[in-house]
């Protein structure tokens, strides 16, 4: 049943620009898959592997310039996202990786310190608005990168789907549940914990790249805002931290919800969104994606096995 579901899903949203043709929806959709993109980054480091970053804005920011930057160089937009994801990982083993040494809340400051640099840097050595040569201008489709965000969204739901149920998956959730009793076991948790990083700072980068191929022209340190931080995280957690439709199920969420509110209520969006994040955690520990199985689980299939 779930894999007919997900083929459904996957055909409804190849067709959907054949019969829909408003940019605005093209748009939800288009901000569902990136934010999906970047929180399932966020769910391998911190819902697999149990580190809690708030770093990830760093690796969302240079994956955008570092895949803007080569598609003005050149490159096809397939090669301008890969360098995303490629100049992402790259300065994780820069800067990133020597935070691993911290554990448990210094872990989450020396990332946020990581994240706030990368944004001050930026803002002191690259001010100003990036704007797309006419060449490029002249080739620019929404339609096109609706495609390409819809595929990758696709793509890394698959890939951290296998991931979770892989030889390295089950080393990250045995280190998210106990380092002490994973590494007594014979887990190398440093190499790990650095897999998983990369992993996530890839992920990271392609959500950058896909920011920065879909719009026209932005600040150069907007990639790089501390919302792209906390924004995973939340999503994350509302979805259903370390499942594999968390994200997604996190990312509809949200998206629904600032667009309801945010041009009606202003600033009064972020309270409201705020307080769902409350209930949520309370009520359902678990996510949607937990409340969806508790429910699943209550149905009169599940009643049917136990007779």
């Amino acid at each position: 049943m779930g894999i007919g579901i997900s083929c459904l899903i996957t055909l409804a949203l190849l067709l959907f620009p054949l019969f829909v043709k408003e940019e605005y929806y093209l748009n939800l959709i288009f901000l569902v898959s990136l934010y999906s993109i970047l929180s399932h980054s966020w769910n391998v480091f911190g819902g697999l592997c149990g580190q809690i970053s708030l770093g990830h804005a760093a690796f969302f920011g240079v994956g955008a310039l570092s895949c803007r930057y080569a598609w003005i160089a050149g490159a096809p937009l397939p090669a301008a996202l890969l360098m995303g994801g490629i100049g992402s990982v790259l300065v994780t083993c820069l800067v990133g990786i020597p935070t691993l040494k911290l554990r448990s809340h210094y872990f989450a400051i020396g990332t946020l310190a990581m994240a706030m640099i990368a944004l001050i840097t930026v803002q002191n050595q690259l001010p100003g608005v990036n704007f797309l040569p006419p060449e490029l201008m002249a080739g620019y489709s929404v339609i096109s990168r609706y495609y390409i965000c819809v595929g990758v969204g696709l793509a890394a739901i698959l890939f951290v789907g296998a991931l979770k149920h892989s030889k390295i998956g089950l080393a990250m959730i045995s280190i998210r549940e106990d380092e002490d009793a994973a590494e007594a076991i014979g887990i190398n948790i440093f190499r790990y914990k650095v897999v998983a990083m990369a992993i996530s700072a890839f992920l990271a980068g392609l959500a950058g790249g896909l920011f920065a191929i879909y719009y026209v022209s932005f600040y150069r340190y907007i990639p790089f805002e501390l919302t792209w931080s906390f924004d995973p995280l939340l999503i994350t957690f509302i979805g259903g931290s370390g499942t594999v439709l968390g994200p997604v199920l996190g990312s509809l969420c949200y998206v629904i919800l600032r667009e309801t509110f945010a041009l009606s209520m202003g600033q009064l969006s972020v309270i409201i969104f705020g307080a769902v994040f409350i209930l949520i955690v309370l009520f359902f520990p678990k996510g949607l994606s937990g409340l969806i199985d508790k429910l699943h689980a209550g149905g009169p299939d599940s009643e049917t096995e136990k007779q």
